[in-house]
C-alpha cells in the first residue's frame, strides 16, 4: 500500500481515520486474522524436558551398570533402580515443566502495549490485539507494534535498522507516495519490530503478525533462548568438579572393596550408585525453581523480571540511580505559582480538578489580564496532554463529579492545562480561534517544545520548556502588555524567581512566543511571558525505603532534568542528599573528563540538567569504581545506560517499549520503593539457593563418607545401592525444594552488599557443609556398628538403621539449614509449612520402605522396634545436644553491661 493514497487506504480498510474502528469491527477482524503475534520458530516440548532428564553423565552409566545387572541376573535389582530412575527424572521433569510455564507466564505478562483510537476514543491496548484498520498513535521511545501507513506526522523519525540495516534514523513524510516495495525507501509508512526515536504521529494498520515486513523475514530472526544465570554457570562448574572428585572417591571404594575380597559385581554397582548419589544432579532445576519462584514474588511485590540474572544481580546492587519524577515523587502535577510582569500569583486547588483561583497579595487576579491571556495561550495550545472526567460506572449509570478529573500525556503538561482550565482557557475552547499546523515536539537535548498556530493572518511560535534554556533564547519580555527589551538586569531578577522557586523543590517551565517566519529562527528571537511554578510531592513510602537502603549499604542517587535548586531540595527532603554530599549538573559533567569523574562519582548524590549521555557516563564512572548499578529509566535515551547498568529498570507505566524490552526489571508502579523490596526479594532469593546448595552438598558428603569409611575400616557395606538411591530421592529433593520457599530472615536489609564476584561458599558455608557432611556420615557408620553387634552380624538389620539414621540426620539437618547464623533452637522451625509437610512427607516414605512387606524384600529392610528409634534419635540429636550446651554456656557467661550512676 506503498504507492496508495490516504483517501484509498480509507476506502481499501473499511476505516475512519478519526474515530478508528468499531469494537464490532475489530472482533470480526482479529477473529478473521488472528492475533498480531509472529510465530515461534521453535518451543520446548514436554517430551524434549522429559528426555532431558537423562542426559546426564552419571544416569546414564547408572542405567549401564542397571543392564550389566540384569546380564548378570540381578533382574529384581537392575528393576528397582530403574523405577527409581524415573522418578527422579518425573521429579525433574515436573520442575524444569513449571519453571517454564512460570517464564511463558511472564512473557504475557511483560505484553507491550499500543495507543489506539478505537471507538472515537484514545485508549491502551494488548499490541497482540491489533488488526488491519486500527489507527495507532506513536511517540518517541515507542516500539512501532505493526505494518502502519502515516496519516500524520510530527517531525517523527523512526530507526529502521532492525530491517534494512541502517543506523541513521529516516525522518517520514505522511504525504510523500511511494513507488515501488523497497521498504528503505518508503517514508511514508512504518514497520512492525522498528522504534520511533523522535517526534510523533499517528497510523492505519496495513498488516500484521506474519503479514508484516518483520513476519516475511521471521525466519531470519533467531530468538534468544533462556541464557545461564552466572549462579548456574558457576554452579554448572561446580558439577564437573564433583563428578572428578565423585569418581575418583568411588574408584576408590570399589578397588578398596576388590582388594577386601568382595563380589566384583556388587563393588561394581556400589561405586556407581554412590557417585550418582553424591552428585547432586537436580541442583540446577532446584536453581531454576528457585528463580521461577522469585519472580512470581516479585510480580507481587509489583516488579516484573524479564532476564533471570537480575534476581541474583538486585542483592549485589551497591547504587541505585533513580529518577526523580513520577519515581521518588507522586508523579501529580499541580500548578502552585506562576510569575509574569514581575509578580509573583499564587494558585489554589489541587490535582487535576480544574477548579482554583489566581491570587496576587491575597487579592484575585483578574483573568482579563492581557499577558496572562497570552500566558495560558502558550500553555494549553504548546501541549500534547488531554484534561477529561473519568467515567465510573455505578449500577448501569456513570457519575462525572469532583475529583474525577484525569489527563492522558505528560504530567507537566496536564498541570499546565488545568492552570487553564482554572481560568477559563480550555484547549477546545482556543482551538476554535487557532489552528496547529506545525510541532517541534520536546527533545531531551534542547529541552523544550514549540508548536506553529494560525490565527487568522498570524502565525506564531509558542514555545515552553527549561527555564534556563528558553530564557537565553530571548531577547524581550512581555510587560504592562507591551513587548519590551530583556535586559540583563531583567534576566537576573527573572533567574532569582526561578532559583527561589527551585529551592523551594518547585519544578519550572518557562513560557515565550513569537512572530513565526520561518523553521530556522522558531525558537529564537523570543518574546518572553512568564514561569509556572509545579510542585510534585515526594511520595510518603519513599522516605522510608531510602532509610532502608541506607542501613543496607546501597546509596540512592537521584538523576533528575530538573533545575539544580529543585533537585537539591527534593534530594533534602528525602534525606538522600547528605550534608557533604555533593550536586553535579549536565553542564558540569560535560566539562569533565571520565578520569575526572570518577575521583568524585562516589561523592555526588544528586545530578541535575543531565542528558542521557551523562546518565550513561554516570554508570560507567560508578562501575570503573567497584560498585553494581542499578539504574532505572523511562524515555529511549535511557537504554544505553539501561543496559550498561548491572540491573536495568524500566517505568512499567510512563517508560518507553524500546526503555522495558533493554531492561531486566519493570517496575509496574513506577515507584521507588519497589525497587527496594526487588532487592529485598533479590537477597532473600540469593540467601534460598545458598541454605539448599548447603542442604543437598552436606547430604552427599554424608552419603559418600559412610560408605567411603566403612570400607577403609574393613566394614562390610552400609548401605545398599538401591537404599542410597532411595535417600537421594526421599530426601535430598521435597525439603531442598522447601527450602527454596523460605522468608526473607530478619535483619536482611541490615547487611551490606555482598561482593558481585563472591563465591558461593563464602562466609564459611564450605567448613559448615564439609564438617556436617563428616558429622553425617560418621553418626551414620556409627548407627551402623552398634545395629551390627546388636542382632549379633544380622547385615540387614544393620543397612536398615543405617538407612534411618542416614535419612533422619539429613531430615534434622534441613532445619538447621534455614538459617546461616543462628541454632535450630533460635528459629521458628513452622514459618515454612511447606518444609515441614516436605519433611514428614520424606519420613513417611522412610516407614513405607522400612515396615511396608512388599518393599523390605526389594530394599533389604527390616522393622525396627521402639529401642531402635531410641538409639537413632540419640545419637542424630547428638549435634543439637553441642548447640544447646553452647547457648548455656553463651548465656551463663554473657558479660554483664555494666550500669553507672
Amino acid at each position: 500500500m506503498l504507492d496508495l493514497s490516504l483517501k484509498e487506504i480509507q476506502s481499501k480498510l473499511v476505516t475512519d481515520f478519526e474515530r478508528g474502528l468499531n469494537s464490532k469491527q475489530h472482533q470480526q477482524r482479529l477473529k478473521k486474522d488472528g492475533e498480531n503475534i509472529l510465530q515461534k520458530t521453535h518451543s520446548i516440548s514436554p517430551i524434549s524436558i522429559f528426555l532431558s532428564q537423562f542426559k546426564d553423565a552419571m544416569v546414564l552409566v547408572l542405567l549401564m551398570a542397571t543392564l550389566i545387572s540384569g546380564i548378570l541376573g540381578e533382574i529384581y535389582d537392575g528393576i528397582t533402580i530403574v523405577i527409581i530412575i524415573m522418578l527422579n527424572a518425573v521429579l525433574g521433569f515436573i520442575q524444569e515443566y513449571k519453571a517454564e510455564k512460570s517464564l511463558q507466564a511472564l512473557s504475557k505478562l511483560t505484553a507491550p502495549k499500543t495507543k489506539v483510537i478505537r471507538d472515537g476514543k484514545t485508549v491502551n491496548v494488548d499490541t497482540k490485539e491489533l488488526v488491519v484498520g486500527d489507527i495507532v498513535l506513536l511517540s518517541s521511545g515507542d516500539k512501532v507494534p505493526a505494518d502502519l501507513r502515516i496519516i500524520e506526522e510530527y517531525s517523527l523519525e523512526v530507526d529502521e535498522s532492525a530491517l534494512t540495516g541502517e543506523s541513521v534514523p529516516v525522518v517520514k513524510d505522511a504525504t510523500k507516495m511511494v513507488d515501488g516495495i523497497n521498504i528503505a525507501d518508503a517514508v511514508n509508512s512504518c514497520f512492525k519490530g522498528t522504534s520511533v526515536t523522535k517526534g510523533r504521529g499517528k497510523g492505519v494498520v496495513v498488516a500484521t503478525g506474519m503479514d508484516t515486513a518483520m513476519g516475511q523475514i521471521a525466519d531470519m530472526i533467531q530468538t534468544a533462548g533462556n541464557e545461564p544465570t552466572p549462579l548456574q554457570i558457576r554452579l554448572a562448574q561446580l558439577g564437573k568438579i564433583l563428578v572428578t572428585i565423585c569418581l575418583i572417591v568411588s574408584v576408590l571404594v570399589v578397588l578398596v572393596g576388590i582388594w577386601r575380597g568382595e563380589d566384583i559385581y556388587k563393588m561394581f554397582l556400589a561405586g556407581v550408585s554412590l557417585a550418582v548419589a553424591a552428585i547432586p544432579e537436580g541442583l540446577p532445576a532446584i536453581v531454576t525453581v528457585c528463580l521461577a519462584i522469585g519472580v512470581q514474588r516479585m510480580l507481587r511485590r509489583r516488579a516484573i523480571v524479564r532476564k533471570l540474572p537480575a534476581v541474583e544481580t538486585l542483592g549485589c546492587a551497591t547504587v541505585v540511580c533513580s529518577d526523580k519524577t513520577g519515581t521518588l515523587t507522586q508523579n501529580k502535577m499541580t500548578v502552585e505559582k506562576v510569575y509574569f510582569d514581575n509578580s509573583n500569583i499564587e494558585v489554589t486547588g489541587n490535582g487535576y480538578e480544574p477548579r482554583g483561583q489566581l491570587f496576587l497579595k491575597n487579592q484575585t487576579v483578574s483573568t482579563e489580564n492581557k499577558i496572562l491571556e497570552k500566558l495560558m495561550e502558550i500553555a494549553v495550545l504548546c501541549n500534547n496532554a488531554t484534561l477529561h472526567k473519568k467515567e465510573i460506572p455505578i449500577k448501569g449509570m456513570f457519575r462525572k463529579g469532583k475529583d474525577n478529573w484525569s489527563i492522558d500525556g505528560d504530567p507537566t503538561e496536564g498541570a499546565l492545562l488545568v492552570l487553564g482550565a482554572k481560568t477559563g482557557w480550555w484547549k477546545e475552547k482556543l482551538l476554535t480561534n487557532y489552528k496547529i499546523f506545525k510541532e517541534f515536539p520536546f527533545d531531551s537535548s534542547r529541552k523544550m517544545m514549540s508548536v506553529v498556530v494560525d490565527k487568522g493572518a498570524s502565525k506564531f511560535t509558542l514555545t515552553k520548556g527549561a527555564p534556563d534554556i528558553v530564557l537565553d533564547k530571548c531577547t524581550k519580555i512581555l510587560e504592562k502588555g507591551i513587548e519590551q527589551p530583556l535586559t540583563e538586569s531583567k534576566k537576573e531578577t527573572i533567574k532569582r524567581v526561578i532559583e527561589d522557586y527551585g529551592k523551594e523543590g518547585y519544578r519550572n517551565i518557562a513560557l515565550s512566543y513569537n512572530t513565526y517566519t520561518n523553521d530556522y529562527s522558531v525558537e529564537s528571537n523570543m518574546i518572553f511571558v512568564g514561569v509556572c511554578a509545579i510542585s510534585d510531592p515526594p511520595r510518603p513510602e519513599v522516605f522510608s525505603a531510602v532509610e532502608k537502603c541506607k542501613r543496607a549499604g546501597i546509596k540512592t542517587v537521584m538523576i533528575t532534568g530538573d533545575h539544580k535548586d529543585t533537585a537539591t531540595a527534593i534530594a533534602r527532603q528525602l534525606k538522600i542528599l547528605p550534608e557533604y554530599g555533593k550536586v553535579l549538573t549536565g553542564i558540569d559533567m560535560s566539562s569533565m573528563s571520565f578520569e575526572e569523574l570518577k575521583e568524585v562519582v562516589d561523592e555526588v548524590y544528586v545530578y541535575a540538567r543531565v542528558l542521557p549521555e551523562h546518565k550513561l557516563k554516570i554508570v560507567k564512572a560508578l562501575k570503573a569504581i567497584g560498585h553494581t548499578v542499578a539504574m532505572t529509566g523511562d524515555g529511549i535515551n535511557d537504554g544505553p545506560a539501561i543496559k550498561e547498568a548491572d540491573i536495568g529498570i524500566a517505568m512499567g507505566i510512563t517508560g518507553t517499549e524500546v526503555t522495558k524490552e533493554a531492561a531486566s526489571l519493570i517496575l509496574t508502579d513506577d515507584n521507588f520503593a519497589t525497587i527496594v523490596e526487588a532487592v529485598e526479594e533479590g537477597r532473600s532469593i540469593y540467601d534460598n539457593i545458598r541454605k539448599f546448595i548447603r542442604f543437598l552438598l552436606s547430604c552427599n558428603i554424608g552419603e559418600i563418607m559412610t560408605m567411603l569409611l566403612a570400607m577403609l575400616m574393613g566394614l562390610p557395606l552400609p548401605l545398599k545401592p538401591i537404599q542410597i538411591l532411595w535417600v537421594n530421592l526421599a530426601t535430598d529433593g521435597l525439603p531442598a525444594m522447601a527450602l527454596g520457599l523460605e522468608k526473607a530472615e530478619k535483619g536482611i536489609m541490615e547487611r551490606k552488599p555482598r561482593g558481585k564476584n563472591e563465591s558461593i561458599f563464602s562466609r564459611g558455608l564450605d567448613f559448615k557443609i564439609f564438617s556436617r557432611g563428616m558429622l553425617i556420615g560418621f553418626i551414620t557408620l556409627t548407627m551402623f556398628i552398634i545395629g551390627y553387634r546388636k542382632s549379633m552380624g544380622d547385615i540387614e538389620f544393620a543397612r536398615t538403621m543405617a538407612f534411618a539414621t542416614l535419612i533422619c540426620a539429613q531430615l534434622f539437618h534441613v532445619f538447621d539449614c534455614k538459617s546461616e547464623d543462628k541454632s535450630i533452637f533460635e528459629i521458628n522451625i513452622f514459618s515454612n509449612l511447606y518444609l515441614v509437610f516436605a519433611v514428614l512427607s520424606s519420613s513417611v516414605l522412610m516407614l513405607i520402605v522400612i515396615y511396608l512387606p512388599s518393599l523390605q524384600g526389594v530394599f533389604s529392610t527390616k522393622p525396627l522396634e521402639l529401642t531402635d528409634w531410641l538409639w537413632i534419635v540419640c545419637i542424630v540429636c547428638i549435634p543439637y545436644a553441642i548447640q544447646m550446651i553452647k547457648l548455656i554456656l553463651l548465656f551463663v557467661f554473657k558479660p554483664k553491661a555494666v550500669t553507672t550512676k
